[in-house]
């Protein structure tokens, strides 16, 4: 076994060093049979530390700086400066869609690392990093280290290693990348800065964009928070006097990098279309526009939030709705395993044949998901090619990438999925996008939701004609009236910005004051009843006991109010009842500190009960 071992070696010397373990596989034999080669003086065994590279094996097309535009030049020139001069600014980047934020991104951070500083490039969608590692690995090879959650352990750890042990320059991640172990930081980018998934909803429940800000600060760095639809308070502050602890720099480019125009945005009114007769899914005229698509070898993307085939199961005999045991929620059908399941606590049930109340065989799938879509576009236009991004089909590691990769080798027709396909994607076929159902979020009890609304509307209409060829924009909805529509429709963020600021204004909320959302949840009801207006009762009469507590009408002045308790729009989860308060307050009072101090005495005073109450500094679900 020895003899043979050492023939496979000399045979394969010029593919040595080779590591143990394969060697043991290819051969089928004992570490102990090459421990005795090595004893005997023939072979040596050495360690050698090998980092695991999720793009091991990848080839990046290296790209050069592209000339800027006079737009692009103005806003470099005036973040380079403070770059240069290693002075700590935060700017808000307000760039339309295809503007060319991204190549801004690129030249700033060269003149980081031209200066042997570090920078951080945050993306809030996993689905958008193999497009921005692409870019950043193009420009600055194997100096940039990747931080999100689909690597392994040990990748991530080794990614890691990789920035504390200076071997990498540049950092390209989700909001965790924030805390990449650089020591000597010049730059952190926050792209597409309005989105919700940067504040993390677990604990500890911090937001990317203020642990940025505070870092920078410490370490004397830039920070550019960029996006073609702004958050409200990053706007508000950059505009005016405002609560966030940061007041950002605005700067602006308005126009599209390659002076094509911001794509045709056509609002068309599902209710006409029932009149009409026409009851699917796809309006007239987004069908006669995937149909010239298909024609002409031209891309589409299509928006559903939703995933899954139907949105509840419903008896139409009795009633019935199919709902999760452990949460006070419908469940969704999924066509492809044939099962209900909770989106919340991951419950999963074989779907019904026949209602379990009544007994009856009409049970039906009502509402509308990425499965069903799917399966409808292969019924109206036979042979068509679909992918589809949602939770379901990106479940697996690097699927996120294998499905855009497709999508860019035109090996399909129609990107289909829910707002992960809406950001950031950039495509030269897509000349077509179509949004099935606009007013998805609407309804929301949000007083963000028509926020929201506009943002995901101008985020997937700018992934078309983003090139040479012409976009066209579909939106399907069932109350296109609305202001969020109406602004998202025309481009037109500072017109949906004026008419939302009042509305917060008028009821009192951010950017006009911060809020504080409190939960509590138990398993018993009538006890977390009564502790959730304990808890009320208590802060209520601290706050006065300090004269913080009054109206939020005079906008200069220190003030808290407090709303609720009340059941939580979720108001089971996971087996636990659920009831909130929502804390509003502005100035310089210790809001923070005294909803914290009540929490932690309720919870000393019932700590054998179970009681559970989180505290939510500054949410962004009030969930």
């Amino acid at each position: 076994r020895q003899k043979e071992v050492l023939a496979f070696l000399i045979e394969m010397e010029q593919m040595l060093p080779m590591p143990l373990k394969d060697l043991l596989s290819v051969l089928q034999v004992t570490t102990g049979t090459v421990k005795a080669l090595e004893d005997k003086g023939f072979i040596e065994i050495t360690e050698i530390e090998v980092y695991r590279d999720p793009y091991r094996g990848r080839d990046f097309k290296p790209s050069t700086p592209l000339p800027l535009t006079p737009e692009q030049q103005t806003v470099f020139t005036r973040i380079a400066r403070t770059v240069e001069e290693q002075q700590h600014e935060v700017f808000l980047l307000h760039g339309v869609t295809g503007s060319g934020k991204t190549e801004i991104y690129l030249q700033c951070i060269q003149r980081v690392v031209d200066q042997g500083r570090q920078a951080v490039v945050l993306v809030p969608e996993i689905a958008l990093t193999p497009q921005m590692v692409e870019r950043f690995k193009g420009r600055f090879g194997s100096g940039v280290a990747v931080m999100h959650s689909r690597l392994s352990v040990g990748e991530r750890y080794d990614e890691w290693r990789k920035i504390r042990e200076g071997k990498a320059n540049v950092a390209v991640g989700a909001r965790s990348a924030v805390f990449a172990p650089f020591s000597n930081l010049g730059l952190i980018i926050m792209d597409e800065e309005h989105e919700s998934s940067y504040k993390q909803e677990e604990n500890p429940k911090y937001h990317a964009r203020d642990v940025a800000v505070r870092r920078a600060e410490q370490g004397g760095a830039a920070v550019i928070l960029g996006s073609a639809t702004p958050s409200l308070e990053s706007y508000h502050a950059s505009r005016s006097q405002s609560d966030i602890h940061f007041s950002p720099v605005l700067l602006e480019m308005p126009t599209r990098a390659l002076g094509n125009e911001l794509p045709k945005v056509h609002v068309v009114d599902m209710r006409d279309e029932l009149k009409e007769g026409n009851r699917s899914m796809f309006s007239r005229r987004l069908h006669a526009a995937l149909e010239s698509r298909l024609e002409r070898g031209e891309q589409t993307v299509l928006l559903l939030n939703r995933r899954g085939f139907s949105t509840f199961v419903m008896c139409r005999s009795c009633g019935y709705v199919a709902t999760c045991p452990e949460c006070d929620i419908s469940l969704t059908y999924h066509s492809r395993s044939d099962n209900l399941r909770c989106h919340y606590c991951g419950h999963a049930e074989a779907s019904p044949k026949e209602c379990p109340e009544c007994g009856s065989e009409h049970i039906r799938f009502f509402g509308t998901g990425t499965q069903r879509v799917e399966e409808e576009l292969g019924k109206l236009f036979p042979g068509i090619r679909v992918i589809r991004m949602d939770v379901d089909t990106t479940t697996e590691k690097g699927s996120h990438e294998k499905l855009l990769n497709q999508f860019r080798d035109k090996k399909a027709d129609v990107l289909l999925g829910t707002q992960m396909v809406a950001k950031g994607l950039d495509f030269p076929d897509v000349t077509l996008v179509g949004v099935i159902t606009a007013d998805s979020a609407l309804n929301l009890p949000d007083f963000r939701a028509a926020e929201k609304t506009f943002q995901l509307l101008t985020q997937v209409a700018g992934r078309a004609g983003r090139h040479q060829l012409p976009g066209e924009v579909v939106v399907q909805s069932y109350t296109p009236e609305h202001y969020s529509i109406v602004h998202a429709s025309g481009h037109d963020y500072h017109s949906f910005v004026r008419e939302e600021l009042k509305h917060r204004r008028d009821l009192h909320y951010p950017p006009y004051c911060r809020l504080i959302l409190v939960t509590l949840s138990h398993e018993q009801l009538p006890l977390l009843l009564k502790m959730a207006e304990n808890y009320a009762l208590n802060l209520q009469g601290r706050a006065r006991q300090l004269r913080w507590f009054g109206s939020l009408d005079k906008l200069s002045s220190d003030a808290l109010d407090l709303l609720g308790p009340v059941a939580s729009p979720l108001p089971r989860l996971k087996g636990r009842y659920r009831f909130q308060c929502i804390v509003k307050w502005r100035g310089a009072i210790d809001a923070i500190g005294l909803a914290r101090q009540v929490a932690e005495e309720l919870e000393d005073s019932v700590r054998d009960n179970g009681l559970q109450i989180s505290i939510d500094v500054d949410p962004q679900m009030l969930m």
